[in-house]
């Protein structure tokens, strides 16, 4: 019997334009049905319509949402308020703007015990306390009295999943819970959903455009795109059997290394703007299997069986004993070509035991009482035409190494030669930052932010010509030249990314810093983004230092791997020797915990603790506390480079005991 049954929910403006356009769907209890699709098709939307928590000048239109044979549009606001939090909660996708800044997080945890569960006091504040160790926040007891400014990223997400099951829910509706996090830290909060559930019996909603974490936790898939579920199955028929071809482009655009050497299945396009298609296929406009029908006539939805459905023509015929396409998920290439071992010859950026120290001060005189080591010895080459990918949590120093190869941090102290020269020609280096909304400025045109950089550094003779140039780099990025008179707030994120890259270009660096260019973005513009990496590298011979948490954009696109941990590399090799024969624990850790498509089993080592703070490291090896294989070596000395291969390096007592003896970390 099903928990939650919504049919042919409708919500949208008080005109009529629909936002979410009439869609249908069970959840039983102890099921997670997964909401998947790119952003802008409605997924957050129907979640706020069931929590009834829609913003001003959107409604529920029409259509019925009934929650244990209760009508939650039938129910008055106060009686919603006892629902809400209670039989039903949400794990919002951003804990920052979620959590209240001015309380503590055990304050705002007993809130819904006191409201939902009717405890206070001591009884309360022990079953605070609890929730949060059982969410895995260490120390709960001091922890409760912090402010979520005091928590890092994975901290508050975990807060916000304490304070959504503090109601004991029956139904968990989670908006992407983990789309900001670690692969480790996502393996984590996944994990924990799943254990909640498996005790509880509750249901979830799981909304994210991930499709690994649907494949690991999710029992049944609506595929969204538009407003509509246009495909709808279990998780074993979507991923053997994909129908509808939206899901099935979803799936080709997926990186990996086996299509190192192949451009990506980018779907052309973006999510149609409400309202610009009143009939025919909505995704019609960017599907290469679209005919005349398509463009005339809305697909109906066609049951396949039960609890299997999809909406297009393709299979109009079917229930008639007519024809049926399939086509299976690309299967993963378990064996890429090798990369060639980089030549120090022909580096274009050497870097030589590179620090990042900033002060601790404390006291009236403002005395310098420690340090924050940020980057902590860190050396690294980058060959020309070639990308060195740098992965690790949050908190490891990454973008602070990349900020200070630009100079935008000043260094402590080591060593940096680009292209034989010591470092200071700011143009041959450019940065691509994370949020191309928040790095570009909203009152400037497009022209004007790429003219920018160009007038400052002197390119180009006149405006005429470094208009002609912009004409240009908007060609290389596969954008109109027209739209560079319009500002960013009109371009989707896709598009803001290849306006960040067009102005990186501008001024002809030979290296590109991009620091996790790709890591809000959904799979299909995320497959365009890396296309256009890969193409521009191979017209203009650029090198990159790629900096991010997707160690399946690794294993795509770089062509070496360094591991960073704590302020200090730990692991480097060519992305081969790396992804497939990782040496050190914290990468095998970093590995197991990357959700997969496919179906083979893997066993996940779950790293103890959090990242420690780089203002007081561990002694001995950094990451000592938290490595399953640690001895009292670990504890009492750094360990020295170890070479597993010409290729291949690690910084690891074991290795050092035998590098012909990785059995001992397999």
């Amino acid at each position: 019997m099903s928990l939650l049954k919504v049919k042919d929910l409708v919500t949208g403006l008080a005109s009529g334009l629909a936002i979410v356009d009439g869609i249908s769907f069970e959840i039983a209890a102890g099921e997670t049905f997964a909401l998947l699709g790119e952003s802008g098709c409605g997924k957050s939307m129907t979640a706020l319509s069931l929590m009834r928590l829609l913003p001003d000048g959107v409604a529920n239109l029409s259509g019925d949402v009934v929650l244990g044979g209760v009508s939650l549009f039938d129910l008055p606001e106060r009686l919603m308020r006892g629902i809400r939090g209670g039989s039903m909660a949400m794990i919002f996708q951003e804990p920052g703007l979620s959590l209240n800044p001015v309380m503590t997080v055990g304050a705002q945890i007993i809130e819904v015990l006191a409201l939902h569960q009717g405890l206070s006091g001591a009884l309360a504040l022990q079953r605070c306390v609890e929730l949060l160790a059982g969410v895995g926040i260490p120390d709960a007891a001091w922890r409760v009295n912090e402010y979520p400014f005091q928590l890092s990223g994975g901290m508050k997400q975990r807060v916000m999943i304490a304070m959504a099951l503090a109601g004991k829910p029956r139904l968990l509706v989670a908006d992407e819970p983990t789309t900001a996090l670690d692969v480790t830290i996502q393996a984590q909060v996944l994990q924990l959903l799943r254990d909640t559930q498996a005790s509880t019996g509750m249901a979830m909603l799981l909304i994210t455009h991930d499709l690994g974490v649907v494949a690991e936790t999710a029992h049944r898939v609506g595929v969204m795109y538009a407003g509509q579920i246009v495909e709808q199955a279990s998780r074993q028929e979507l991923f053997s059997r994909p129908l509808h071809p939206y899901t099935q482009k979803l799936f080709a655009a997926l990186p990996q290394a086996g299509l190192r050497d192949q451009p990506l299945a980018a779907i052309p396009g973006s999510v149609p703007p409400l309202g610009s298609i009143v009939q025919g296929c909505r995704f019609a406009p960017r599907c290469d299997r679209a005919w005349s029908l398509c463009r005339e006539q809305t697909p109906a939805w066609i049951t396949l069986s039960e609890g299997e459905g999809v909406r297009c023509h393709l299979y109009d015929r079917i229930e008639d004993g007519g024809f049926r396409i399939e086509e299976k998920t690309p299967k993963l290439q378990d064996v890429a070509k090798p990369n060639p071992i980089l030549n120090p010859e022909s580096c274009i950026l050497k870097v030589q035991d590179l620090q990042v120290h900033f002060p601790i001060r404390k006291g009236i005189l403002q005395r310098v009482v420690g340090q924050v080591k940020a980057v902590d010895g860190v050396s690294l080459a980058i060959a020309k035409g070639k990308t060195l990918a740098i992965v690790g949590e949050s908190g490891c120093g990454k973008t602070t190494l990349g900020k200070a190869l630009l100079q935008l941090i000043p260094p402590t102290g080591g060593r940096v030669v680009f292209d034989g020269r010591a470092l200071g020609a700011r143009a041959s280096m450019q940065m691509v930052f994370q949020d191309p909304y928040a790095s570009l400025n909203p009152k400037m045109r497009v022209a004007e932010i790429l003219e920018e950089g160009m007038s400052a550094l002197k390119v180009g003779a006149n405006s005429a010509a470094r208009q002609a140039h912009i004409d240009g780099l908007l060609d290389k990025v596969g954008l109109e030249r027209a739209a560079k008179w319009r500002y960013p707030h009109e371009f989707s994120g896709g598009q803001r990314q290849r306006i960040a890259i067009a102005r990186a270009l501008a001024v002809s660096p030979g290296l590109l810093i991009c620091d996790e260019p790709t890591s809000a973005l959904d799979v299909s513009v995320q497959a365009q983004i890396l296309n256009l990496l890969k193409s521009l590298q191979q017209e203009l011979n650029l090198s990159y230092l790629f900096i991010t948490h997707n160690l399946a954009v690794v294993a795509y696109l770089a062509h070496e791997v360094c591991v960073m941990y704590l302020g200090r590399i730990v692991e480097r090799g060519s992305t081969d020797d790396v992804m497939n024969h990782p040496a050190h624990p914290y990468t095998q850790a970093l590995l197991s915990a990357v959700p997969r498509i496919d179906e083979g089993a893997r066993e996940y080592i779950r790293l103890a603790g959090d990242l420690p703070s780089p203002a007081n490291p561990p002694a001995g090896c950094h990451f000592a506390p938290r490595c399953p294989c640690v001895q009292d070596i670990c504890r009492e000395h750094y360990p020295n480079a170890v070479n597993v291969s010409e290729s291949h390096v690690v910084h690891c007592h074991f290795q050092s005991i035998s590098v012909d003896g990785m059995t001992a970390l397999d």
